[in-house]
C-alpha cells in the first residue's frame, strides 16, 4: 500500500514515517527541503502548501494520504489578520490536496487536526467528545475547524474516505516548546511554585499517536469519523512534574503556592495566557478509539516520559 505523508520533517511526521517504513508501507514524503536524513523513502519537494500547490507527482499511484503539514499555532495572542495566513495553509492547502487526491484515485485521506477545534479548556470533570459543538478560539483552531468542514464536504460527494484525528498535547523524544522548557526546569533542581495545582489534562504520547494513525489507515470502521485521542491517563500539572522528575531521576521541589495567587501575578505581568495553560483543565473522551476501532495505547505515560528523559540527557552530554 502506497502512502503519502505531508509534514514528514515534523515532530510527528518523522516518527510516523519511520514506523510506516518498518511496517512495510511504500512511503512517499512531501517536504520543503532535501530531507537527507530520510532513507528508504521517495521524496517529493513541495515548496509551499496552499490553494495553488501542484500535487500531481506526489499523488501518483498513492492509496492513502496522511496530511500532517500545517501552519502551527504559537503561544501568544495573535492579531486577527493572521487568520488569512493560517487559512492559506491549513484550510485551502488541505482542501486543494484533497481535491487532487480525489482526482488521483486516493482511497483514504487522514487529516491531523487539533483538540483546539473543540476548545481550549474543559470545566470540572467534563471532557471533550468528537460530537461536541466546536468552540474554536484563535486563528489556528479556526483554520483547522474550517478545514475539517471542507474535507467532510468533499467526503460526502466523492468515494474518498476521510478520517479526522484531534490530538491534545503530543509529547515524545525531542519534544520542543513548553514541554522542553519544563524538562529543563525540572532537571535544574530549581524550586517551582507548582505544588498545589489540581487541574486535569489529557495528553497523548508520540508513540500512541503514531500507532493510532497507522491503525486508521485501513480500519473499515474509521471511515468518515472524527476521533479524539489520549493516553487515557489525565494528570495535573503537579502530577506531571513529579512524573518528569522520576523519569529524569531527579528530586523536584514543588512549593504549594495557591493557584489564585499565581494567576493574579501572571495577569499583572501580562502572562495570563501561560497561567491558563498551566492551571486549567483540558480533558478528552477517547473511548471511541477503543470501542469503535479496538485500539489501545501502546505505551504508558511513564514509559514515554522515560524515553523523553533519556533523549534529553543524551542531547545534553553531546
Amino acid at each position: 500500500m502506497k502512502v503519502l505523508v505531508t509534514g514528514a520533517n515534523g515532530f510527528v511526521g518523522s516518527s510516523l514515517c519511520n514506523e510506516l517504513l518498518q511496517k512495510g508501507y511504500d512511503v512517499t514524503i512531501a517536504t520543503r527541503s532535501k530531507s537527507e536524513g530520510f532513507h528508504g523513502f521517495k521524496k517529493v519537494r513541495i515548496d509551499s502548501i496552499n490553494a495553488q500547490t501542484n500535487w500531481a507527482v506526489a499523488l501518483k499511484k498513492v492509496d492513502i494520504v496522511i496530511h500532517l503539514a500545517a501552519r502551527v499555532h504559537v503561544m501568544v495572542d495573535e492579531p486577527l489578520g493572521s487568520l488569512a495566513e493560517y487559512r492559506e495553509t491549513n484550510k485551502y492547502g488541505a482542501l486543494n490536496l484533497a481535491e487532487q487526491a480525489v482526482e488521483a484515485g486516493v482511497k483514504r485521506f487522514i487529516f491531523l487536526s487539533t483538540v483546539k477545534v473543540n476548545g481550549e479548556f474543559t470545566d470540572g470533570m467534563s471532557r471533550f467528545s468528537p460530537d461536541d459543538d466546536c468552540i474554536t478560539r484563535g486563528s489556528y483552531a479556526l483554520s483547522k475547524y474550517e478545514a475539517e468542514q471542507a474535507l467532510s464536504a468533499i467526503a460526502k460527494i466523492t468515494d474518498m474516505e476521510l478520517v479526522i484525528i484531534r490530538p491534545p498535547l503530543v509529547y515524545g523524544p525531542n519534544v520542543r516548546a513548553n514541554f522542553a522548557s519544563m524538562m529543563k526546569w525540572v532537571n535544574s533542581g530549581f524550586p517551582l511554585p507548582l505544588g498545589a495545582v489540581h487541574n486535569k489534562r489529557s495528553l497523548v504520547a508520540l508513540d500512541n499517536l503514531v500507532s493510532f494513525i497507522i491503525h486508521c489507515i485501513d480500519h473499515p470502521k474509521a471511515v468518515n469519523e472524527v476521533f479524539l485521542i489520549s493516553d487515557g491517563e489525565d494528570v495535573s500539572t503537579t502530577e506531571l512534574l513529579k512524573k518528569v522528575a522520576k523519569a529524569l531521576d531527579k528530586r523536584v521541589f514543588l512549593l504549594p503556592i495557591p493557584v489564585n495567587w499565581m494567576k493574579f501575578v501572571a495577569k499583572l505581568v501580562g502572562k495570563a495566557d501561560i497561567a491558563d495553560r498551566l492551571f486549567s483543565s483540558l480533558r478528552v473522551d477517547s473511548s471511541k478509539t477503543q470501542e469503535l476501532l479496538d485500539w489501545k495505547p501502546v505505551i504508558t505515560m511513564d514509559e514515554q516520559l522515560k524515553k523523553i528523559a533519556d533523549a534529553y540527557l543524551n542531547e545534553k552530554t553531546v
